[in-house]
């Protein structure tokens, strides 16, 4: 019960996009559709999962000085086997998505959630708790993509819904990234706050 507990406060009450504001750089910069949100978020939930486990296991032989250093490796190793992944799989998404893959490695959420979790709990409340911010980031990411999506090409996950006579292009730039996420973060507080 507590790992469900955990698993829902990681997804909603602690949202790492619109409650804690955090991995704003891949969060502006992919998602210009509900696609590349998508791959974004897979990607990052997948790297949160297994280096919180890792850490999980290995943090008892981890001195105190090389902590950090060594969870980025950590990180970068799992990075590299998503980059490589993606790379000979969707390769078309990973062209998309472009320099943010690797730079998931310095994502504050996933070396956030490596020192404030998993250094201090079991493997699998570590692994509950990445699968759960993980969710969390991957659902605020495909919504954002599939807002501006829809807004700006009229379609989303390439299905028309539209006419692309009534889009707004300012949508799938960089400000509509802006627009629509203060917008969402407005709108997630209200609901918070009721």
């Amino acid at each position: 019960m507590n790992q469900w507990k955990n698993f829902t406060k990681g997804f909603i009450k602690e949202n790492p996009i619109f409650v804690l504001v955090l991995g704003m750089c891949p969060t502006l910069g992919v998602t210009s559709s509900a696609m590349n949100g998508l791959g974004m978020g897979l990607a990052t939930t997948f790297v949160l999962v297994m280096a919180n486990i890792v850490i999980s296991m290995v943090k008892s032989f981890i001195p105190e000085k090389v902590r950090i250093p060594s969870f980025i490796v950590i990180i970068a190793a799992f990075v590299t086997v998503v980059q490589l992944m993606m790379q000979a799989y969707v390769p078309a998404l990973y062209k998309s998505l472009g320099l943010f893959i690797p730079l998931i490695v310095v994502n504050c959420i996933v070396l956030g959630r490596a020192e404030a979790f998993a250094s201090k709990n079991g493997i699998l409340s570590s692994a509950i708790d990445g699968l759960s911010i993980g969710l969390g980031f991957s659902f605020a990411l495909v919504l954002l993509g599939g807002i501006r999506e829809i807004l700006g090409s009229g379609k989303i996950f390439n299905i028309a819904l539209y006419s692309e006579n009534y889009v707004s292009l300012i949508f799938v730039l960089a400000p509509g990234a802006f627009i629509v996420l203060g917008y969402l973060i407005a709108f997630i507080n209200q609901i918070r706050k009721s």
